[in-house]
This record gives C-alpha cells, structure tokens and sequence, in this order.
C-alpha cells in the first residue's frame, strides 16, 4: 500500500477507538437524550473554555453555523484571502448566509489589525454591515502556519473594538496548541465562536464541534437542523471523537517531528523547494522548469500517495497512520521519483 499523505483525514479509527465506539451507549440526539453525545459536548466546552459545545458531521458545516449566528445577509467578513471558510467551503458564506467576504492576502495566512482595519466600511447606507473577522490556525492553505500569540490576540481586541464578532477556524488548533505548548483556552478566550475538528490530527472518523455562549450554541442547534446537520443515535460516532480528544492530542508533537523530517529529506532533492513545516503540513514546490506537481504527484503515487494542490505545488501531511519510517521512505521515494523526471543533469 503506497503511504498516505494527501491528508490527516484519512486516518483509521483504532482497535481501542472501534471499541469505545462499539461499547457506546447511545439516545437519540435530536431530544437531548443521547448521553455519549452530551458527555462530549460538555467536555469540548471545557477545553475550550466555552459555556456550551455542539457536535456537528462536518468542519464545514462548524465553520458556516457559527458564520450563519452571527450575522444577517448583507453583512461582511474579513478573512484572510485563502482561509479554508473562502477556499473550501464551496462559496458558503455567501451562499448559505450572504456575506460579504473582504479579504486580505499573505504568505503565512495571519494578518494585522491595520490590515483588518483597511477593509472597515463606513457605517451608512451605502455599505454592507461590518459584523465578522474570521482567523483561521493553523492555516491549512498556509502549511499549516500557526499565529503569532500576540498578532493574534491584537486582532481579535481590535474586532472587539470595533463591535465585530471573532470566529476561530481551529479545525487543526490542536495543532497550534502543540506546536506552541499552549492551552487551548489561551486561544479560545479571544474568540466568540470556534470550530474544532476530530477528523484531522486526532484520528477520529467523522464529526467537529463549535463552541460559544450558551446562546450563541443554541442558535447554531437551531440552524444545524436547518442545514440538516440533526443526527439521531450520534454517540457511536461522539465517542470515536471524544476519545480522540482525550487520547490523541499530546502525540500531535510526534507528526510535526515526522513532518520536519519529511521536508528535510525531501528539500535536498535537485528541483524541489520545502519551506520549515510549522506543525504536520508541508508544502513542496517544484522548481525544476519542466515538471509540474501533477507529473511529480503521478510519478510517485506507487509508493507515496499525495496532492498536488497548485500547478507547481504539493501538499503532504503527517498524521497518526504514517510512523517516521514511513515518513523517511517518503521523503526518499518522492526525491527519487523527481530525479528520474529530471534525468541525471
């Protein structure tokens, strides 16, 4: 089986999490009453330092409930211009709740409060209403860049000046968090809402949750049932999430070692570029003049499955199913696979 890097999704859930997940006792969410469920959600609550949780299928759909309470159509959002809310989600701020995305664009993802402030409207008539900044960290489209502790904070205060709601896409926060020794909270307390992801780094198989105020989680349960994000006897799948909460975070440290590796190896190959990796993300450019990432990814998807994200870029990331021999061996067979597509000048 060639090792897989084209996501920390595609993980396997784990003899020991199949069977919390087989052993779960189960309700049915819709009326409250599932208990693995709610357990889950008081404990995200907690980790994030949030009044209230909901569990929700997907990240994306994490991501457009908190988009969704916080504003009305015709309102804005500034985001940065690659954030996976704007890149991946399928147009869905506009779409689902009719936002105004203005963006702001950089190499590592994160922004300053004068860039923010730049895209202020006036308040009149003429302009739609400033109501969101949306910050993502890590930033998937960045290589997986984690915030500056103070850029951030001074950001999210400057929203708050402003009267603005602060969103965290912390789909991969468990990742900042390891990366720089840091609670979640420390990041959380500056946020309004945040979306968290268990399908990433901690190799559950399906779901994320959103936390806020009490009031702010019961709107997203209103508009969860809109989107048709209800499900009913949930806790099989909760409990696969909440173990991965509990037992999978400290080892994040491990994948961003593995990821560190990769690069190095796969940076000493003529015709290939590999910035640092920050956390479990690296993106390899390709440098050579006749050969694109898709010829490069086909090369060598017998041994290394990965994703050409960009006509001269690639994306590979580390997770909890590749050890670090695997990550040797894929640094390895991708410098091999370039040199055979170069030839030997």
């Amino acid at each position: 089986m060639p090792i897989d890097l084209r996501s920390d999704t595609v993980t396997r859930p784990s003899p020991e999490m199949r069977a919390v997940m087989a052993a779960a006792e189960v309700g049915d969410d819709v009326f409250r009453d599932d208990p693995t469920v709610n357990r889950l959600e008081e404990r995200v609550a907690e980790v994030l330092g949030k009044e209230a949780a909901l569990y929700v299928p997907s990240g994306t759909m994490g991501n457009q409930l908190c988009l969704k309470a916080h504003s009305r159509p015709g309102d804005s959002v500034i985001a940065h211009a690659q954030a996976h809310i704007l890149f991946y989600e399928t147009g869905a701020p506009c779409a689902i709740s009719g936002l105004q995305p203005r963006v702001i664009d950089s190499e590592d993802g994160t922004f300053t409060v004068e860039q923010a402030a730049a895209l202020i409207t006036p308040a009149n008539i003429h302009h739609s209403h400033n109501r969101i900044v949306a910050v993502e960290n890590t930033h998937n489209r960045c290589g997986g860049a984690v915030w500056p502790y103070e850029r951030f904070a001074s950001v999210c205060g400057f929203a708050h000046e402003q009267g603005l709601m602060l969103h965290l896409d912390g789909a991969r926060l468990w990742n900042a968090c390891a990366a720089t020794g840091t609670e979640p909270t420390a990041w959380t307390q500056h946020a309004d809402s945040v979306n968290v992801c268990f399908s990433k780094g901690l190799g559950a198989p399906i779901g994320s949750a959103l936390g806020g105020s009490r009031e702010f989680v019961e709107d997203c349960r209103f508009f969860r049932k809109m989107f048709g994000g209800q499900m009913r006897q949930a806790g099989i799948i909760a409990a696969a999430a909440l173990y991965a909460l509990e037992h999978n975070r400290e080892r994040l440290v491990e994948d961003h070692a593995n990821a560190r590796l990769l690069a190095d190896i796969v940076g000493q190959a003529p015709g290939l570029a590999v910035a640092a990796p920050a956390t479990n993300i690296v993106m390899i450019d390709v440098t050579a003049p006749n050969v694109t990432a898709a010829q490069l990814a086909e090369a060598v998807a017998g041994e290394v499955t990965i994703l050409a994200i960009g006509p001269r870029r690639l994306r590979a990331v580390t997770h909890l199913d590749v050890s670090r021999t695997d990550c040797r061996r894929a640094g390895e067979a991708i410098a091999r696979a370039m040199q055979a597509l170069t030839g030997p000048g």
